[in-house]
C-alpha cells in the first residue's frame, strides 16, 4: 500500500513538474506588445511521410488558435521549415493540413529552406518586418530556443515577441516530463538572462506605413 502511494505521489511530482517547466518556458523572452499586425510562425518538424506528422499536425492546430479569432483579418501565419525527412518541405505539408483539414483561410505564407532552427528565423526574418506582433509557435522549449535565436539575429524584432497559445494546462500531459527532460537539454546553450521570464512593456503603438520597410520576397511563398 505505501509501494503504490508512493508511486503515486512520485508521478504525480514528475506531472507536476512537467507542466511548471514548459509553463514557465513558454512565457520566457515574451512581453506584452501591442498592435493590429501580427505574425505566426509555426516552426517545422522533420517529417519523412507524405502528410504532416502527429507533431507538425499539433503544431499547426497550435498556430491557427495562436491567430485568435478578433484579429485574425490583420494576423499572417508563416510556416517555415524545409525538406528535411522527405523530398517535401514541412512548410508545405503543414499548410496543407491547415487548408483541407482545419479549413484554414488567412493568409499563409510559406518559409520552405530551413533546415535548423537558427535557418527558421534568419528565412523568415524578412517577413517579419511589419509585423507589430510576433509569436512562435513549437513546443515550449524550442519556441523559447527560436526566440532566443531572434533576440540574437534581431533584437530590435525581438521587442515585438509577445506570447502564442502553445501551451495549455493538460495538454500533452503524459509526454510534457520527456519534453521537459529533452528541453533542459537542448536549451543548455542558452545564457540566464535569455531563460528569463516575460517582460512588461508598455504596448507599443502600430507601424504606420511609412515606418514599415519592405522586406525582401525571395524566401516567402503566399498559399491562397
Amino acid at each position: 500500500m505505501r509501494c503504490r502511494t508512493g508511486l503515486a505521489v512520485a508521478g504525480a511530482v514528475v506531472l507536476a513538474w512537467g507542466e511548471w517547466v514548459n509553463r514557465r518556458w513558454s512565457r520566457a523572452l515574451v512581453a506584452n506588445g501591442g498592435g493590429a499586425a501580427a505574425a505566426v510562425v509555426v516552426l517545422g518538424f522533420k517529417n519523412p511521410e507524405a502528410a504532416a506528422n502527429v507533431v507538425n499536425r499539433w503544431r499547426v492546430r497550435a498556430g491557427i488558435r495562436s491567430v485568435g479569432a478578433a484579429a485574425e483579418h490583420e494576423t499572417c501565419v508563416i510556416f517555415s521549415g524545409g525538406a528535411v525527412g522527405s523530398s517535401v518541405p514541412e512548410a508545405r505539408l503543414m499548410a496543407a493540413y491547415a487548408r483541407s483539414v482545419l479549413g484554414f483561410e488567412g493568409r499563409v505564407l510559406l518559409e520552405e529552406r530551413s533546415t535548423t532552427t537558427w535557418e527558421n528565423i534568419a528565412n523568415v526574418l524578412p517577413l517579419l518586418e511589419n509585423a507589430d506582433r510576433i509569436k512562435i509557435v513549437s513546443q515550449p522549449a524550442h519556441a523559447l530556443k527560436a526566440r532566443a535565436y531572434l533576440r540574437r539575429q534581431r533584437p530590435d524584432l525581438a521587442e515585438r515577441l509577445v506570447r502564442a497559445d502553445d501551451y495549455r494546462p493538460g495538454e500533452w500531459l503524459i509526454v510534457k516530463p520527456l519534453l521537459a527532460l529533452y528541453g533542459v537539454w537542448t536549451l543548455r546553450g542558452l545564457t540566464a538572462d535569455e531563460r528569463k521570464q516575460s517582460r512588461r512593456t508598455a504596448a507599443r503603438p502600430p507601424l504606420s506605413p511609412r515606418r514599415r520597410p519592405r522586406g525582401s520576397g525571395r524566401r516567402k511563398r503566399a498559399v491562397r
